[in-house]
């Protein structure tokens, strides 16, 4: 299963992401999420453990305290397509 986690300390590493995860069982990877044109963390990333596991590790974390920040913990959502919207228009009607 895919696990988001969100509101993560910006200092956060994947290490310490796989090291607090594990205590609930076996990581397969960790994923943190980068701003691609300044590179910097964007606070969130993705884990993926087996079900069992992960639904165990969602339960614990959510909302635990890690480097003063509340963990956002929960199963990852399939992306939404962008709907296009937003942007309005300038100029004539």
């Amino acid at each position: 299963m895919k696990i988001y986690v969100g509101n993560l300390p910006f200092n956060a590493t994947e290490d310490e992401i796989r090291e607090l995860f594990a205590e609930h069982g076996n990581v397969r990877s960790v994923s943190l999420i980068t701003d691609r044109e300044t590179g910097r963390p964007r606070g969130f990333g993705f884990v993926e453990m087996d079900d069992a596991e992960g639904n165990a590790a969602i339960r614990a974390l959510n909302g635990h305290d890690m480097g003063g920040r509340n963990l956002k913990v929960s199963e990852a959502q399939p992306r939404k397509e962008n709907q296009g919207g937003g942007g309005g228009r300038r100029g004539r009607w």
